[in-house]
C-alpha cells in the first residue's frame, strides 16, 4: 500500500479529544482528518526513536507477530535490516541447538 492509498478508519474517542481536535482544525484551517493523520504520523515517528518501544517492536518481529515489512514501516529500513540479520542468526542458532539435542 503506497502513501497515496487511503483507507477509512473508524474509532471512538472522548468527546473532549474530538472537540480539541476540531478546535485545532479550525485554527489550522483544515479538517479533523488532517489533524488526526498528522498526530498519528508524529506519534509513529517518535515511537521509532523510543528505545523501549523499539525493543518491543523487535521482540514482536522475533516472535513472528509482525512481518518484516511492518517492522520496516515502524523502525525504518536500516534498523529493520539489522533486526532481520539478528533474527536470522538467532533462528540458525536455535536450529543448530535443536539438531544437537536430537542427535545427543
Amino acid at each position: 500500500m503506497g502513501s497515496s492509498d487511503k483507507r477509512r478508519v473508524q474509532f471512538r474517542a472522548s468527546e473532549d479529544l474530538v472537540e480539541r481536535t476540531d478546535a485545532l482544525a479550525t485554527v489550522l484551517e483544515t479538517d479533523r482528518t488532517d489533524v488526526l493523520t498528522s498526530a498519528l504520523r508524529e506519534y509513529l515517528r517518535e515511537a521509532s526513536h523510543d528505545d523501549d518501544l523499539v525493543q518491543e517492536i523487535a521482540d514482536a518481529y522475533y516472535g513472528d507477530e509482525i512481518t518484516f515489512e511492518q517492522l520496516r514501516g515502524l523502525v525504518g529500513h536500516e534498523a529493520a535490516a539489522n533486526f532481520r540479520v539478528l533474527k536470522d542468526r538467532l533462528d540458525e542458532e536455535f536450529a543448530a541447538a535443536t539438531a544437537d539435542d536430537l542427535d545427543g
